[in-house]
């Protein structure tokens, strides 16, 4: 497995061992997208499944608005800290 992730330029990342909190945000990130976009669905191949999982990053990053952000995308908080500085 690592030399195959190692072959496409993939660096393997893994928290310490009985430190589940080190994973919790990447691990709540790809529940919103299952929820949302996944579950329900079928896919017919690789690539459907591949172009929605990038239509859903565009989406959560540029369209998807969030009561924790003050109602911005993340792109638009994102933004709103440099035109700050």
């Amino acid at each position: 497995f690592f030399s195959l992730m190692q072959e496409h330029g993939c660096k393997h990342s893994m928290s310490r061992i009985a430190h589940c909190i080190d994973n919790g945000p990447m691990e709540g990130s790809w529940g919103i997208l299952k929820r949302e976009s996944y579950y329900g669905r079928k896919f017919e191949s690789r690539s459907s499944l591949v172009n929605m999982i990038e239509d859903y990053i565009h989406y959560y990053n540029d369209e998807r608005i969030q009561r924790k952000l003050h109602r911005m995308t993340p792109m638009e908080f994102h933004i709103s800290f440099g035109s700050a500085a």
